[in-house]
């Protein structure tokens, strides 16, 4: 079986999700190609098939025009569920905890004071007995793994530690920071809000 999704011209997640959906609608072994025109997508897509066990291949076809392709396998995650089934609800996993950073800054009041926090927050996280799941950074967040010196040596600290440090792609190319991530991964809204509905506590500075 193939199948080929059009997704040129969607905005994150919606590449995802759609690429998510025809996966589970496969009833056995096939083929999927999904076109795209931006990398992070490719990033994101790339990452959705390695999770789910899939070999995995990309190209750019022009400019602006990129092709992913799975090798999707019966038995994978929602692979094998026939249409007409419910889809199965997600189960909180047990002790999952992730730290959501929406700004570069925490707390209302002098921006520089909010920095200094920020900094002695995610610092502080270092030195916890039990690192979080996950560190979510969006918005103005995206910095944090980026720019700041001190902030992208804690968080790497935390990547050692057991932690999944995701950047929202959107964000890092809103504010031209693509090309200058430091530590974790390219991220996208689907698995920002999968991380926080499967998580058992959510931590908002």
């Amino acid at each position: 079986m193939e199948r080929k999704l059009d997704c040129t011209g969607m905005a994150c997640p919606l590449p995802v999700i759609h690429a998510k959906k025809a996966i589970e609608a496969f009833e056995g072994d096939g083929i999927l190609t999904v076109l795209v025109d931006n990398e992070t997508a490719v990033q994101n897509l790339t990452r959705l098939g390695e999770h789910n066990g899939f070999a995995v291949s990309s190209a750019q076809t022009g400019e602006r025009a990129y092709t992913v392709t799975m090798q999707v396998r019966a038995g994978a995650a929602g692979a094998t569920r026939a249409p007409s089934e419910p889809p199965e609800r997600a189960v909180p996993a047990g002790g999952g905890r992730v730290v959501v950073l929406s700004a570069n800054r925490m707390g209302v009041g002098d921006d520089r004071l909010g920095e200094k926090l920020m900094k002695a927050f995610i610092f502080a996280l270092t030195s916890q007995d039990d690192a979080p799941d996950k560190v979510i950074c969006y918005n103005s967040g995206a910095y944090l793994t980026t720019e700041d010196p001190d902030t992208v040596r804690d968080l790497k600290k935390l990547e050692e530690a057991g932690t999944t440090v995701m950047t929202c792609g959107t964000c890092l190319d809103f504010y031209g920071l693509k090309d200058r991530l430091q530590v974790g991964v390219v991220s996208n809204m689907y698995d920002i809000v999968e991380a926080q509905m499967k998580a058992s506590a959510v931590i908002r500075p």
